[in-house]
Formats: C-alpha cells, sequence, structure tokens
C-alpha cells in the first residue's frame, strides 16, 4: 500500500466490527406504497454484513450496490436471479447503520418497502441507541480509494477521489461535501462538507428530512407513487414557500438530506470507504453508479483488512 501512511495498519488493527446488543423494531408506513409495514433490526455476527429478511416471503436480499434494481426516487434492492423480491427506499435505514457505525445486522421487514417514519435518519439512529452497539472479534473492512472516479449526468455528478489522512482510531476517514441547485427559491443552492463520524452523523444530518416540490406531487400520485408521503415525513415546497406548518428542522436542510442519501447510498459498498466523496446534485442513481465504477476498476481502490485481530474482552 505504496503512498499510504506507515502507521495505518497499527490504526486500523483496532477497527473492530460492530452489531447491535439486541433486537429493536418498529412499525410505520412505506412513503411509495403507502402500505403499513413492521420493521425489526437483529443483531447478526462478525462478517455477516448487512441483510434484508422479507419475512413475507421468506426471502433474503443482502445490502450491495450490485443488487439496486431501481434508483429514480429511492434506492431499491432485489434479487438478480429473483428482482420480484425487492426491498425498497433502504437510503435513510442504510446510512443510519453506516453513520453509526453498524457493520452486521438482519434487518427483517414485512412487506416490499421500509417506513419511512419521519422521513429522516432520526428514528433509526434512536432504535439503534436504543438497542446499543457491541464490538466484535472481526476487524473491519476498509476499501481505500487510491485514485479519482467519476460519474455525470447533465450538470449532476459524483467523485470519489484519495485521502491521505487518516482520522482517529481505526480507520480512514470519508470526507464528504455535496452541493445541490433547485429553481424553487424556498431551497435554491446549498453545499454541505463534513468529515462522516457517528458524531457528525448524528448531528449534522440524522434529523434531515427527505423533501419534495409541491408541483411533482400529482404526478407522483397518477403514477402510484408517494401515496405514504404527508407533511408528517416529507418537507414540500412550493415555489418560496416551506408548506409544512412547523418550516425547516435545521439550516441546509435540503443539502443535509441529499448527503444523508449518499451515506446511505455509498454504504452499498459492503465496507467503509477511505477517501473523498464530492458531488454536485448527484441522486441515488448517480451514486449507485459511482459505486459500481469505483468497484469494477481494480487500479482505483484497495482493500485493508487487519490480519490479526485480538479477541474481544467479554
Amino acid at each position: 500500500m505504496d503512498g499510504l501512511p506507515p502507521d495505518l495498519p497499527a490504526l486500523l488493527a483496532s477497527a473492530r466490527q460492530h452489531t447491535l446488543k439486541a433486537p429493536i423494531g418498529c412499525v410505520g408506513t412505506g412513503l411509495h406504497s403507502g402500505r403499513r409495514v413492521s420493521l425489526t433490526l437483529h443483531p447478526a455476527p462478525a462478517g455477516h454484513g448487512i441483510v434484508f429478511r422479507r419475512t413475507d416471503l421468506g426471502r433474503d436480499v443482502p445490502a450491495r450496490f450490485d443488487h439496486v434494481a431501481d434508483a429514480r426516487l429511492a434506492t431499491t434492492l432485489a434479487l438478480p436471479q429473483a428482482p420480484e423480491v425487492r426491498v425498497g427506499t433502504v437510503e435513510h435505514l442504510m446510512a443510519a447503520l453506516a453513520g453509526m457505525g453498524i457493520d452486521n445486522a438482519l434487518v427483517s421487514v414485512d412487506g416490499p418497502e421500509l417506513p419511512i417514519l419521519d422521513g429522516s435518519a432520526a428514528h433509526f439512529v434512536f432504535l439503534i441507541d436504543c438497542a446499543g452497539i457491541v464490538e466484535q472479534d472481526l476487524p473491519r473492512e476498509t476499501i481505500v480509494v487510491r485514485r479519482p472516479v467519476r460519474v455525470a449526468d447533465g450538470d449532476g455528478f459524483a467523485e470519489l477521489r484519495p485521502t491521505g489522512a487518516a482520522h482517529g482510531r481505526g480507520s480512514f476517514a470519508l470526507d464528504m461535501a455535496l452541493s445541490i441547485d433547485f429553481a424553487a427559491p424556498a431551497i435554491g443552492r446549498q453545499e454541505i462538507a463534513l468529515r462522516l463520524s457517528p458524531d457528525s452523523f448524528r448531528r449534522e444530518l440524522a434529523r434531515a428530512r427527505t423533501f419534495g416540490l409541491a408541483e411533482d406531487i400529482a404526478a407522483l400520485h397518477a403514477a402510484g407513487l408517494a401515496r405514504g408521503g404527508n407533511l408528517e415525513n416529507a418537507v414540500v415546497v412550493d415555489g418560496d414557500r416551506v408548506l409544512n406548518p412547523g418550516g425547516l428542522r435545521m439550516d441546509q436542510e435540503f443539502a443535509r438530506h441529499k448527503l444523508l442519501d449518499a451515506v446511505g447510498d455509498l454504504a452499498l459498498a459492503g465496507s467503509a470507504i477511505a477517501g473523498r466523496f464530492v458531488a454536485h446534485r448527484s441522486g441515488h442513481a448517480l451514486n449507485n453508479a459511482l459505486l459500481r465504477v469505483l468497484l469494477a476498476d481494480r487500479s482505483a481502490w484497495e482493500p485493508f483488512v487487519a490480519a490479526e485481530p485480538v479477541p474481544v474482552a467479554a
């Protein structure tokens, strides 16, 4: 691993995988399906990764970038060999798991879409806090970005670049910077940048809600989408007005939510990413395309796993 800090192996040797201490669940409504759905987060063994279990179908869907079947309005996973086995709107939960450092979990759900809850990742973070987090024996795998990769669509782009700065104990940082630009004056141009960590995710991103334009809602309903959406689980903008009675939760909430989505989409790499994510007007499709381009080119990244894990004390 030429060019990386000489103390990287020592830093990463202490980076353990983590799972939940106990199962915990919730019930809610799917944003697009409008269906009531029950979800439970379960602990999982080291090396398991994040896996969704459709309890109504008795089938599992791994949370992987190459299982993304639809990324138009949300990130939907499906089994390539059985595309009817789908799990939709996974990005907010994936963001919460990645942001809080959870590597392994079994997510059971009894329908085709996760509950939207309040439209952010805050309730999922609350569930993780209530369940607790436990360290596991195996070291965390890290995807180290070695050279820039970029995807673009119109005037939007997403890019991953190398970074040589180790952050804290046990891993490289994922530095993130994203900007958006909407014609609606209530949104306009916004940007947000941070170094991803459980603290920054909780403080800067978790409470930012999904959003939409009032002018698009009728078309979404006509297409059978956004059936579960309302002002309790989405910010709705009409020109220069935010229609939600309580207004916004935080400054730059729109850009913060787009970055939250990116955290969840990038978590489908299956491992922590060490690098710098830079994007403008990106969405689920570009985020997924970026992972596919990165992981298809072995000259663009390098895996790192500590060779000799030290058992976790009981």
